[in-house]
């Protein structure tokens, strides 16, 4: 097994459908359509994508910013975040010696076990809504609209526009924060600093949380920082918390369903916040 997929925590029976669909190639396949559509989504919602779109998840931009760094700027840029995530999984599949195989009748039990993983994320999010009151609409709107509102570099403000923001979201931020940051943690806890397997997952899981919440609170482009909004404690914790659950699906189930879960989250949230809460 290689160094970046030790943060996985359990081992499911060979071949059975959890073995399957934790394996990088599935993951491939099944966030390919959500990829294309975020693509799609934001060239029609901003003709200007081409020139660093502004319907655009930050975790999007910091990658294609590194990316141009390294001398994949001009048009190329906008389609070279997409080509690293097919990069990155196809040589962690490559890597990781598991078989090539696939079943297409996998795919759609994903989709569900996502909606399924998404509902207690949701339930939390009611939750605290409630217990912050009608007296509180923007916070209220802010937890229910999950990590949409602070999440992207955003002009052009939609349901549509939330929902392409939400799955891109979902594939880029848990690439950044999950994948990448959970394994590169993993390297320098475990192989370095001699930490222990459990703790070293521990430690990279709340670590990758918490800052996958500042980031939503705090804008890092082109090097400087941008208070986003005012501070509250309660849109931090649920973030958090958020960050957290996704890291341990990541642990145990890999990075397509963390990814899928992520973003089907967001699209339910948006249209419940559209439904219910936008007109507070």
């Amino acid at each position: 097994m290689s160094k970046l997929s030790r943060s996985q925590l359990l081992n499911f029976a060979p071949d059975s459908y959890l073995e399957r669909t934790s394996r990088p190639l599935y993951s491939l396949i099944f966030l390919l359509p959500f990829i294309v559509f975020y693509e799609l989504g934001t060239i029609f919602l901003n003709t200007d994508v081409l020139d660093r779109s502004q319907v655009r998840v930050v975790a999007f931009v910091w990658l294609q910013r590194g990316l141009e760094h390294l001398g994949l700027g001009g048009k190329f840029a906008w389609i070279a975040p997409p080509l690293v995530v097919v990069a990155i999984l196809l040589a962690l599949h490559i890597t990781s010696k598991k078989s090539w195989r696939f079943f297409v009748n996998d795919f759609w039990p994903m989709h569900i076990e996502c909606i399924l993983l998404s509902i207690p994320l949701i339930v939390l999010s009611l939750a605290l809504n409630t217990s912050a009151g009608s007296g509180i609409p923007a916070q209220a709107d802010m937890l229910m609209s999950g990590f949409l509102g602070q999440a992207e570099v955003f002009v052009q403000h939609s349901v549509l526009a939330d929902i392409v923001t939400g799955i891109g979201a979902g594939i880029y931020e848990e690439l950044i924060f999950r994948l990448i940051l959970i394994c590169l943690l993993m390297m320098v806890l475990q192989d370095l600093l001699r930490f222990s397997h459990r703790d070293s997952v521990v430690i990279a899981i709340i670590v990758s949380a918490a800052l996958f919440s500042a980031h939503h609170h705090i804008l890092l482009i082109n090097g400087q920082f941008e208070n986003l909004s005012d501070f509250s404690w309660m849109v931090f914790i649920f973030r958090t918390v958020a960050g957290v659950y996704f890291a341990v699906l990541f642990a145990i189930r890999g990075f397509g369903i963390a990814a899928g879960t992520h973003a089907f989250y967001d699209i339910i949230a948006t249209l419940i916040n559209a439904a219910f809460f936008s007109q507070q």
